[in-house]
């Protein structure tokens, strides 16, 4: 089990199983900014937000997720990096987010299912499993399953990115398997119903996890950083739970893995933006804010590499509890702060000074919308923030989640035209 101590607190730094050096207990987390410029590539918006960022005091930052396949992105505004992107735009973003001693790590993620339809007509999965979201179903790609030819691909394609990021100057790279993305996809019982090796019984499941691990390892120096980020649920019924993370954070302590951030859910299950039953007015305002934190506690106890867990914590108090021992549990090494990080990006030096929360807009329609919204209003921080203004908390969420469809069908004929002209 990776040591704890009741001296692991926000400030003090974290030295990771290769070596790495985090100065602090906090990272920016990943939030999807969906404001790549043209190309697909970090422009000078992404390197005013990430300026921000890496003057406000996170040890670690985080980036949005970087697609590591042309064809396959989360959003039309996503950041791609393959072989054929030139390097100096990465090679200035690595730079914005370390200028101040944070650690800067990409993450790479493959959206696997999880395509809309506007986006790329064409979409693979470790199955032909769609995403379902009721009336809202059909705004996503219909999947096809993967062959190996396509299995052995992506793997290359994570470890090409990795190997990318590297030499542009990021001190590590974090391998998405959570939120529903494809990675994930493999670990759901529900999304994938393979007979062959890669499905099955968990370890046949978490075998391209594994492999890509192993992929990224060979192709990167050793003291560079490799993370993964797993679900800690799917909070689906039949689905991936936290008996099957722990699980597969014991077939991680084989591997080279410095850092495991824990968090949950995907577009069905959007827990990640919080969840009902952890937000009543009699909880905690640790149960209200640490979403997975319970969850958390569970796998550092099976983890011999530094647990982080993201989603929803906003205050000092609750950080620290995070990484105390609790009833004879273990705290996490790391917390990721993300939406809060979007309303106060200097939050982690506020902490230095005092006790400070981020007070977060609240959606409470009775509809998958309110997850749209909040993510609306999210990306309209990071937007404001990369222009060089400050966050606000005025905004109309229906306006603005109006105007991000709008945005976002703009964005989606620029994405195919240069897909199209990439060949």
């Amino acid at each position: 089990m990776f040591d704890q101590t009741h001296e692991a607190r926000l400030f003090q730094p974290l030295t990771l199983p290769n070596g790495q050096i985090i100065p602090n207990r906090i990272a920016k987390a990943a939030m999807e900014e969906n404001m790549a410029d043209r190309g697909q590539l970090p422009g000078a918006a992404l390197l005013g937000l990430y300026r921000q960022w890496g003057a406000g005091g996170a040890g670690m930052i985080l980036t949005g997720n970087v697609m590591v396949a042309a064809d396959a992105v989360t959003g039309p505004g996503g950041v791609v990096l393959d072989a054929r992107q030139p390097q100096d735009p990465f090679r200035d973003w690595a730079a914005a987010g370390n200028a101040h001693g944070a650690r800067m790590w990409m993450q790479i993620n493959h959206p696997g299912r999880q395509v809309f339809a506007g986006t790329n007509p064409e979409a693979i999965a470790p199955s032909a499993v769609p995403v379902e979201m009721g009336r809202f179903s059909k705004l996503f790609t219909q999947p096809r399953a993967m062959t190996e030819d396509d299995i052995d691909r992506v793997i290359g394609q994570f470890a090409t990115t990795a190997e990318l990021a590297e030499k542009a100057g990021f001190d590590g790279v974090e391998i998405h398997a959570a939120h529903g993305y494809l990675l994930s996809q493999f670990l759901s019982p529900l999304t994938n119903r393979r007979t062959d090796q890669w499905g099955g019984t968990l370890e046949n499941r978490a075998r391209i996890v594994i492999e890509i691990v192993r992929a990224v390892r060979a192709r990167v120096s050793q003291d560079f950083g490799v993370g993964v980020k797993l679900n800690s649920a799917d909070f689906q019924k039949g689905g991936f739970d936290v008996a099957d993370a722990a699980a597969v954070v014991r077939l991680l302590n084989r591997q080279a893995v410095d850092l495991v951030e824990i968090s949950g859910g995907s577009y069905e299950s959007p827990a990640m933006h919080g969840r009902p039953q952890q937000q009543a007015k009699r909880a905690s305002t640790a149960r209200r804010e640490a979403y997975f934190l319970d969850f958390a506690r569970e796998i550092v106890a099976v983890a011999e590499m530094p647990i982080m867990v993201t989603g929803g914590i906003r205050s000092r108090a609750t950080a620290e509890h995070a990484l105390a021992p609790e009833d004879c549990r273990p705290g996490v090494a790391m917390v990721g702060i993300a939406q809060a990080l979007a309303y106060a990006p200097d939050l982690p030096n506020r902490w230095k000074l005092a006790e400070d929360a981020v007070q977060l807009p609240s959606i409470r329609w009775k509809s998958s919308l309110a997850s749209l919204a909040t993510m609306a209003l999210t990306k309209l921080q990071l937007r404001r923030m990369g222009r060089g203004k400050p966050p606000t908390f005025r905004a109309w969420a229906p306006g603005v989640l109006v105007r991000d469809q709008l945005r976002t069908r703009r964005l989606n004929r620029n994405y195919r035209r240069w897909l199209a002209h990439r060949g």
